[in-house]
């Protein structure tokens, strides 16, 4: 909303053709995605600027229907996928239904806090560290580290060093320390 037209017609233009339209993993991103269409955040002065909007505007909300992002495998056998468009098309429902911005921010965090533990599930493994910058967001950290503890796992929260990328540093350095090798090699 925030485009002009020729803004609108280079945009069209670079996910047409896939130029400067990286794939992400981020969280962040579909943050950012998502606090755009609802109106909170067109454009972002500082990092997690969005995402922390998106956060606040859930206050005082509940879901009792989370967006849903099931899992897809990318290939047989290989990693797991969280396929946002579902919620995404859920989402666009809700705006287009008058939905406040608030109602679509908790169904998605309570969408996204419910993957996390449908994750969990599918790979059988009993403690989940929850890292990256998403978790500095009160909000999906609480409510994913409730749903994993009422699933039967036991979620691994920051205490002593942040969350975000510094923290992401450190466990790298500390598994290269350990092991010998990079983790990201």
């Amino acid at each position: 909303a925030d485009f002009d037209t020729a803004e609108r017609r280079i945009l069209r233009a670079m996910l047409t053709r896939g130029v400067n339209t990286p794939m992400t993993s981020s969280v962040g991103r579909l943050f950012d995605a998502f606090a755009a269409l609802i109106g909170l955040r067109q454009r972002a002065s500082y990092e997690g600027q969005a995402a922390a909007e998106l956060e606040w505007a859930a206050e005082g909300y509940e879901s009792d229907a989370p967006y849903e992002f099931p899992l897809r495998e990318a290939a047989a056998g290989e990693l797991l996928l969280l396929d946002w468009e579902p919620a995404l098309r859920a989402a666009l429902a809700d705006i287009a239904a008058g939905r406040g911005s608030g109602i679509v921010s908790a169904r998605l965090h309570a969408g996204l806090a419910a993957a996390i533990v449908a994750l969990a599930e599918r790979m059988a493994i009993p403690r989940v560290a929850l890292i990256g910058g998403c978790f500095q967001n009160r909000r999906l950290a609480e409510a994913a580290a409730r749903g994993l503890r009422a699933a039967g796992f036991k979620p691994l929260l920051h205490r002593r060093i942040p969350c975000n990328d510094g923290g992401l540093a450190l466990g790298q350095a500390a598994w290269a320390a350990r092991t010998g090798d990079p983790p990201c090699a």
